[in-house]
């Protein structure tokens, strides 16, 4: 995955200033189930998503620590998301089912993996389609806003709400891994 966050924006010629702040302005970002709710990060923190592998258990390590897993050769420390985020709701996946999202090592500065149910898609939005009362104003809140996603069902427009997770302030409030 190409690095762009470094880069300017894009600016293409033909369109008219309206369509060329949209493009500027908008984000993407990984769609996935925990339980029965849909939660979103930010796409360029993410470096892959792979499938379960079997998970080593280290013992005395924090409740949210699931274990390790051989990825490719790199030690790759598995987080439950889950339990961090005191998510109680059963999936219907099994844990063999689940995925692993890899985080950017940038991010980390280290081999890092979330574990969660079902990634879903990698979807563009605008700041518009985000509500950001559910953060209260709390700079160390671990979720950015609610993304209204818009769809429609039988003639009926539904509006499906995918809460957007900090993952930076998550892990920054995680004990040492």
């Amino acid at each position: 995955m190409k690095d762009t966050s470094n880069s300017s924006p894009i600016s293409i010629p033909s369109l008219n200033n309206r369509q060329t702040e949209t493009i500027e302005e908008s984000f993407q970002v990984v769609e996935f189930l925990l339980g029965e709710d849909q939660f979103a990060i930010n796409l360029f923190d993410v470096k892959e998503v792979v499938e379960y592998s079997r998970i080593t258990r280290l013992p005395n390590s924090p409740p949210y620590v699931k274990g390790i897993i051989d990825l490719r050769g790199e030690i790759t420390t598995i987080i439950d998301l889950k339990q961090q985020l005191a998510i109680t709701a059963r999936s219907s996946t099994s844990e063999e089912d689940s995925r692993i999202i890899v985080l950017d090592d940038r991010l980390t500065n280290s081999k890092i993996g979330i574990m969660v149910d079902d990634v879903l898609t990698v979807s563009t939005y605008t700041p518009d389609s985000v509500d950001e009362t559910a953060t209260s104003g709390d700079e160390g809140s671990h979720i950015m806003g609610i993304i209204k996603k818009k769809s429609k069902d039988k003639e009926k427009e539904l509006t499906r709400l995918i809460i957007w997770i900090d993952i930076k302030n998550l892990l920054r409030d995680m004990e040492q891994i």
